[in-house]
C-alpha cells in the first residue's frame, strides 16, 4: 500500500520503464519533453533508458512534490489514458464528460487529442484535484 502523500507509484514507474525507450515512464512522472525525446531517440539510444533505472525513485518524489493529491488517482488516469484513451474513458474519469464523449465519437479527435493528453494528463488531474 502506498503512503497517503504519494501521487505516483514507483512500481508503475518501473513497469513503464520496461517500455522506457518509448518515454512512457517519463510521461507518467510529468516529464513530457524528455518523454518525447526518448520516444524519438529510443531512450537516447538505450543509454538514457538504462540511467533512468536509477532515477525513477527521484522522479517519483519530484512528481509527488509537484502534483496535487486528491480524489482522482493519477495511476488510474494514466492506465485509462494508455489503454482506453482513444475512447475518452480517462476524460470521463476526470469528470470531463463532454470531451470524453467527443473522444469516443472521433477516436480521440483522430489521435491528436490522445497525444495532447499524454503531454497534459498530470496537469489535468492536478486541476481537478485542486478544484
Amino acid at each position: 500500500m502506498l503512503p497517503a502523500e504519494t501521487t505516483h507509484s514507483t512500481l508503475i514507474g518501473y513497469l513503464l520503464w520496461i517500455f522506457g525507450f518509448t518515454g512512457s515512464h517519463r510521461f507518467y512522472f510529468g516529464k513530457p519533453v524528455s518523454g518525447t525525446v526518448y520516444f524519438f531517440t529510443l531512450g537516447l539510444l538505450g543509454i538514457g533508458w538504462l540511467i533512468d533505472l536509477f532515477l525513477i525513485p527521484g522522479m517519483r518524489r519530484q512528481a509527488d512534490f509537484r502534483f496535487q493529491r486528491g480524489p482522482i488517482d493519477y495511476t488510474v488516469a494514466w492506465i485509462l489514458l494508455t489503454f482506453l484513451g482513444l475512447l475518452g474513458v480517462h476524460r470521463m474519469y476526470l469528470g470531463k464528460w463532454m470531451t470524453g464523449i467527443l473522444y469516443l465519437l472521433t477516436c480521440g479527435l483522430l489521435g491528436l487529442g490522445y497525444l495532447y493528453d499524454y503531454w497534459t494528463l498530470n496537469e489535468q488531474v492536478t486541476l481537478v484535484n485542486a478544484g
